[in-house]
Parts: structure tokens; sequence; C-alpha cells
């Protein structure tokens, strides 16, 4: 199959993902023909199927794994389940990264499963940043309509080069589109895919007020339905395995359809736990690229009025601590 040709079908193939707001069109790879295993010796297993795999955390390590390839743009996602009971300072993710290729100016899109103390729910947090860009933060939290310990989900990211859009279940959570104001903030850098658990007691859970229990180890976190669906780039040469670059309109501009629209400003409105767009501690006038909901606003200032509010009560950085909000019951 000619260059052009993959370039095409990657570009056809993506087309169907996003007309559809699902991945059911794109094949589901075995673990080993897409990843190897980062860290973690035998906390790391492969089931016998070879496309699924599980990541385990106890007290000697967590453990990881990434895909062989990096990739500039396209659709990634997988089927998690997460561990159950006392979760506190767990963290589970799923993310893009260049940092072992950029140390001081790397990209990265995350999906970050922050664990909690029995009776409370995970909370996932998803972040944006590119050109080593940490210092700003762009972390949005959410609570979930189900307990994602207790079955898999799917959870995705579409990259092109003009948005980046979170989903789980195929409803979108979460579109950052790349504006001037953002500049090299956004992710532009080719990156692989990378899956982990570890011991983030230090600030995962209430600010490290709860910290990893081992008494309830190993924590156990369960992953199938592995889709890595992008342009590849070879590590040495930095150029594409496929031509998509070479057309203005190789990677569709990731639109949400208007009845998708609905199902994420819901899902948002009734999730939305923290959004650094109007937390008021860290920024007294929001960052040029938010786009803000006044519903929202005024939810959230309600829901904590420090950091939503005006900002006054600072007892330090807030942005990693938990909000401890119930997930309410949403159907779409």
């Amino acid at each position: 199959m000619g260059e052009g040709h993959m370039g095409f079908m990657f570009c056809f193939s993506l087309l169907l993902v996003l007309s559809s707001g699902s991945s059911r069109n794109l094949p589901i790879i075995a673990f080993e023909e897409g990843y190897t295993h980062l860290f973690g010796d035998n906390n790391l297993i492969i089931h016998e199927d070879g496309k699924s795999v599980h990541l385990s955390l106890d007290e000697r390590t967590g453990s990881g794994f990434v895909s062989h390839d990096l990739y500039l743009h396209g659709f990634f996602s997988a089927s998690i389940k997460l561990p159950a009971d006392y979760t506190a300072g767990v963290v589970v993710a799923f993310y893009m990264s260049n940092g072992d290729m950029y140390e001081k100016n790397h990209d990265e899109i995350d999906f970050e499963f922050l664990g909690n103390i029995r009776g409370k729910n995970w909370r996932v947090q998803t972040n944006v940043y590119g050109n080593g860009s940490t210092n700003i933060g762009r972390e949005e939290r959410f609570g979930l309509w189900f307990d994602p310990s207790e079955d898999f989900h799917q959870y995705s990211i579409l990259w092109t080069d003009s948005k980046i859009i979170f989903y789980v279940d195929n409803v979108p959570m979460r579109e950052v589109e790349r504006t001037e104001s953002m500049g090299g903030d956004f992710p532009s850098k080719p990156m692989n895919l990378y899956a982990t658990i570890w011991d983030a007691s230090d600030w995962a859970t209430n600010g490290g007020k709860y910290r990893v229990n081992y008494k309830y180890a190993p924590y156990v976190a369960h992953f199938s339905d592995l889709v890595l669906h992008g342009c590849a780039v070879d590590p040495i040469e930095h150029v594409t395995k496929c031509d998509i670059a070479q057309t203005s309109d190789a990677v569709p501009s990731g639109t949400i359809t208007p009845s998708q629209r609905v199902k994420m400003e819901k899902f948002r409105l009734k999730h939305m736990t923290y959004s650094y767009c109007y937390d008021r501690i860290r920024y007294k006038a929001s960052p040029p690229e938010c786009v803000i909901n006044p519903k929202q606003a005024e939810r959230l200032r309600k829901f904590d009025p420090v950091t939503f509010g005006n900002g006054r009560n600072h007892h330090g950085k807030r942005h990693h601590h938990s909000r401890g909000n119930q997930a309410e019951a949403v159907s779409f």
C-alpha cells in the first residue's frame, strides 16, 4: 500500500470517527502490536486474549506501558476499569506526552483518574499544555455519572492541529480549541501514548490529606479495547509515515455535532468541579482562550465561593485539590 493511500485511509476513517462520535469503526489492536512495557516488572500483566492488560500498584512499585510509535494527531482510546474500594492517593493516567524527548519544552494531553476515600467517587481530571507550559496549567476536573470501578468505560482523545476533544463513552466532555493567544501552549509536537498507575499521595486526594493505604493493595486498573489511530512519526527522522501533513484538509476539524454539544454542555453543567477558567485564586482575569459560561460560573461559585468567587482566604495552591463532590445521576 502506498504512503499516499495510507494517508487517505487514515483521513477517511478518522472522518468516520468524527461523524459518528465513536471509535467503533476503528480496529482494536493487540497490546504487543502497539505498546511496550514501560515500568513495574510483574505489575503489568497481558491477558490471554493479547488485547487486554492490567496495571497494578503495590508497596514496591506502580506500573505502566507506552506506545511503540510517536504520533502527530489522531484518535486514541481505551476501555478502562479502575480499582475499587479505598483508592485515596492513587492516580491512573491515560495520556500523551513527549517528555522523554523534550525535557524542558514537552507537550502533554492528559486523562488523570484521581482516587478517593471509601464512599467518595473517583474524579477525572483533564489537562493540556504545550512547549513546557506546566506553570500555567489548564486543568478541568469532573465527577462521573457512573462508578468507573464497576465496569469498563471508554475514554478517548481526539487531537488535531486545531483542537483537542476528550470523550467519555463517546460523549464529548471537553473541547480545547487552538487560539492565537495560546501560542506554543497548544500541543504541536509528536507524542507517545502512555498508561500508568502510581502513588500520588502528596497531592491527589484533598491536597495530600488522604494517602495511599497499602492495606488495600494491590490496586488494579484494567485496560482493553486499545485504539491507536493516528499518523505515526519516525522517532529518529521525525517524519510522518503517512503523508497526511501534505494536504490542508488532511485531518478533519473535529466538529462536534449539535446533539453532541448538547450532551457535552449538560455533562459539564452537572459534573464539572474545577476549571482553571473560573479560578479566581490563580487568575484575576480568565486566560484569553477561555469561553465563560455564565451558568457554569454561577454554579461553581456556589460550589466553592473561595476558588470561584473573590479568591480570598487563599491557603496555597488549590488546583490539585479534590473538591469532594458526589457525582449526580445523568442520562444521555
